[in-house]
């Protein structure tokens, strides 16, 4: 039998086994039990979150012989089909390589038939957003309609790309990042059913490298534990993975807070010279100021910091202001950005490190300025305020529920998140819409992301007990008059 990758080996067979989900796999146990099982699904979030781990086990839930409390038994002569992928009623389709009118059409034409054995056809269609306009269109009536005996499950990564009339035909469950906990703690199961060694500390980076995919941190684990040594060590994850050693990047960092032109250049022209992924390197620039980020507001590092790193943290912050911090994290994000595109990437990278030395004397000035535009801001948002909703432009940024979101997030360990919202605007404008106000491009980055959109939805509707639809309105310019132009940029999650 060939070798098969510890993903493989290691995917959740049951609903009980699955990680970090909880909120999706009680709600789809209890449909299967009480025979509610909807006609399509959406399953969306990050890679390597369960999306199709998922759907293949609600698959086999579904037509399950001897389903016990939603789960499926596994042992069936459906589940065996299923499993070993020879039961022609589950359909598992890659839309990234089958997106045309013709792949959809097809299973159009099927879905007419009834399963030859199971009691439903299922069709999971992965990474649906890369279906054409016109294979959309070709969903849609399906979609709509099908007969009793089909059910479709769809996957993806960009619910966004999405045509609202499809999403509004589907169940949407929006799958959420792992917990690093527990990504730790399926790691060490792993390591100790497959006889690995290994120290705490390596699981640990293995799960902070994974950021939130369980299917990335076990791929990174199966190659840790593929050389002729059989323990997977810190010092071996960094080299494996690429991460350059924490001094190099403490000594680039401290440069940067001192405003250290010289010896930024110096040293760059040393990483550049000695062949260091330049990518690789700024990402870990910004994963070490999230976490001085963190540290400065009382969060105690985790092990992957010695105690010369902490004491050396402790001297590298002293005079450096949040505020410094948040900016350099977004800076440095973007030059990563802007590398990666780029054809001549050590030039960029070194430019980009001397430029965070000049931004810095003017950090302070900005956040200033930032602070009295905000200040101008709700108050020309007052002069123009609509007369006929006059309780929208109330401004409910310290009321009850909002204080109980911040606090969730620090509790959440979401600092960056919470960061980006410490300060933002926030309006009840009814019973269904909270309106959050973004004033700079730190915070327009961070919170219009999908997870961190589906979060903040999450713990606003928990706090009202009711589904809440969340808006992110861009911060009004000022037009020629002086007053505000409430022609707003608006994203919506509902």
């Amino acid at each position: 039998m060939g070798y098969t990758a510890l993903y493989r080996k290691f995917r959740p067979q049951k609903f009980s086994e699955m990680y970090g989900q909880e909120h999706i796999v009680k709600t789809l146990k209890n449909q299967v039990i009480s025979d509610r099982v909807g006609h399509a699904y959406l399953f969306t979030g990050c890679r390597g979150c369960g999306k199709t781990t998922s759907a293949k086990i609600l698959a086999r839930a579904v037509n399950c012989l001897n389903s016990v409390d939603g789960e499926p038994c596994n042992e069936c002569s459906v589940c065996k089909a299923a499993i070993d992928g020879t039961l022609t009623d589950i359909v598992e389709m890659d839309a990234a390589s089958n997106n045309g009118v013709d792949d959809i059409r097809s299973i159009r034409d099927e879905v007419n038939f009834l399963p030859t054995v199971a009691k439903y056809r299922v069709y999971i269609i992965d990474e649906v957003h890369m279906l054409s306009s016109g294979a959309f269109n070709a969903l849609l009536k399906t979609l709509e309609e099908p007969p009793k005996h089909v059910k479709f499950i769809l996957a993806t990564t960009e619910p966004q790309k999405l045509p609202v009339t499809i999403l509004s035909r589907c169940q949407r469950f929006d799958f959420k990042a792992i917990e690093k906990s527990k990504i730790v703690a399926n790691l060490t199961k792993i390591c100790n059913e497959s006889g690995f060694k290994f120290e705490d500390i390596a699981l640990d980076l293995i799960a902070e490298l994974s950021e939130g995919a369980m299917r990335d941190a076990l791929s990174i684990l199966e190659r840790c534990s593929q050389d002729d040594e059989d323990f997977i060590s810190f010092i071996k994850v960094k080299e494996l993975v690429g991460i350059p050693e924490n001094k190099k990047i403490f000594d680039i960092v401290e440069a940067i807070l001192k405003k250290d032109i010289d010896s930024v250049v110096f040293q760059s022209n040393k990483l550049i010279q000695d062949g260091v992924d330049v990518s690789n390197f700024l990402f870990e620039m910004v994963r070490l100021l999230r976490d001085i980020l963190v540290y400065k507001v009382g969060v105690k590092l985790s092990d992957v910091y010695s105690k010369d790193d902490i004491d050396r943290i402790d001297v590298m912050i002293n005079g450096v202001d949040k505020e410094q911090l948040i900016y350099l994290i977004n800076d440095i994000s973007k030059a990563e950005n802007r590398i990666k595109i780029s054809m001549q990437k050590s030039i960029i990278f070194q430019t980009e490190l001397i430029m965070l030395c000049q931004i810095q004397h003017f950090v302070k000035e900005n956040v200033v300025e930032k602070k009295v535009s905000k200040v101008l801001l709700i108050d020309s948002l007052r002069k123009v305020e609509n007369p006929k909703k006059k309780d929208i432009i109330s401004n409910d940024v310290n009321s009850d529920f909002w204080k109980n979101v911040l606090k969730k997030l620090k509790e959440e360990n979401l600092y960056v998140l919470y960061s980006a919202l410490a300060n933002a605007r926030v309006v009840k404008k009814d019973d269904l819409i909270v309106e959050i106000y973004l004033a700079n491009d730190f915070q327009k980055g961070v919170v219009n992301k999908l997870e961190y959109l589906t979060k903040i939805r999450e713990l606003v509707s928990l706090e009202f007990n009711k589904d809440m639809m969340i808006k992110v309105i861009d911060q009004p310019k000022k037009s020629d008059d002086g007053l505000a132009d409430l022609g707003f940029n608006v994203n919506i999650i509902e």
